[in-house]
């Protein structure tokens, strides 16, 4: 995104108090359009609550949350009508069908006749739900309830798609259908916060990512820009055959490479842009007279940054 593009949601030093405990403690970032921005945190951490705060469900103690230049707040009526809120709990009405709960929902948006019925079908189609239409939703899976869920949060075409863990529960069909609808929402333009318990799904689909913990924000970036800050290291594995410790003081002569143990017959290397010095590793061994019989390279990933800002899995 072309940083001179005005940010859709921009939220500024937000802090949100409950008696003695801050929730929320100087939060601070921005969603671009176009941007599906990750927030990740354990369980406690300030997702939710920072999530009402965006949505002006709760005021701020103190900061800014602006949606297009405009303050959100608790009686920013308008400016909150440009959001899509999608609960973590389903919020449907299971004895209408899915046609019947779209137009409900589009009519509270303002929506009517000829422009909402378009609208539903609109939906419909982009939540791969138009066949069951005018199916009860009580008689649906949890993955298309979920995906109706979503469909609720888009039929007033939000500038921003709040999504707070839209997966929990849902068979792997649905899931992987959830996920390329965000894709694809981010990719027509829309900004989404998107909130998950599943740090895959973050690596999938998030442009960016926010990690948030006891209400700080403690990182953004990009998966790489992230793995860069914290200075985390691919590891380089081989299973070889030969003197695998003179191989191991080999490696460390190479300025990527940190770390080289050498036991039972296996090389450990921690090593900068571990795919890069493969071939210089492979070489070395081969002028040694090691017989490399298997490689692999590990490289960090969100899971491990999390682990090592928070101490503690994401799903804990």
């Amino acid at each position: 995104m072309a940083a001179d593009v005005a940010p859709v949601l921009r939220c500024l030093g937000l802090i949100r108090r409950f008696g003695d405990r801050t929730a929320v403690d100087d939060v601070t970032f921005s969603i671009s359009p176009g941007e599906v921005y990750g927030l990740l945190g354990p369980n406690g951490a300030g997702k939710t609550t920072t999530i009402r705060l965006v949505c002006g469900l709760l005021p701020v103690d103190a900061g800014v949350v602006e949606l297009n230049g405009t303050a959100v707040n608790v009686r920013a009526v308008r400016a909150k009508s440009a959001i899509g809120l999608v609960p973590q709990d389903v919020a449907l009405y299971p004895d209408l069908t899915a046609r019947e709960n779209l137009r409900f929902f589009g009519r509270l948006y303002g929506l009517r006749s000829r422009a909402l019925a378009e609208r539903v079908d609109e939906v419909l189609d982009l939540v791969d739900l138009a066949d069951r239409a005018d199916d009860r939703v009580e008689a649906f899976s949890g993955g298309m309830r979920r995906r109706l869920n979503i469909g609720a949060g888009l039929i007033h075409r939000p500038s921003l798609l709040v999504l707070d863990e839209p997966t929990v529960g849902v068979d792997p069909q649905s899931r992987h259908a959830i996920l390329d609808s965000v894709t694809q929402l981010g990719a027509s333009g829309m900004a989404v916060l998107y909130t998950t318990h599943y740090m895959e799904e973050a690596d999938r689909i998030c442009d960016r990512v926010g990690i948030i913990d006891r209400g700080k924000l403690v990182a953004e970036g990009t998966r790489r820009e992230l793995i860069s800050q914290l200075a985390e290291q691919d590891r380089v594995e081989l299973t070889a055959g030969g003197d695998l410790t003179v191989l191991a003081r080999a490696c460390l002569e190479l300025a990527e490479v940190t770390e080289a143990t050498a036991a039972d017959g296996e090389l450990h290397l921690l090593a900068r842009e571990g795919r890069r010095i493969l071939p210089r590793v492979l070489e070395a061994a081969e002028h040694l007279g090691v017989e490399v019989k298997s490689v692999e390279v590990v490289e960090p990933d969100l899971e491990s940054v999390f682990l090592r800002l928070t101490g503690t899995a994401l799903r804990e």
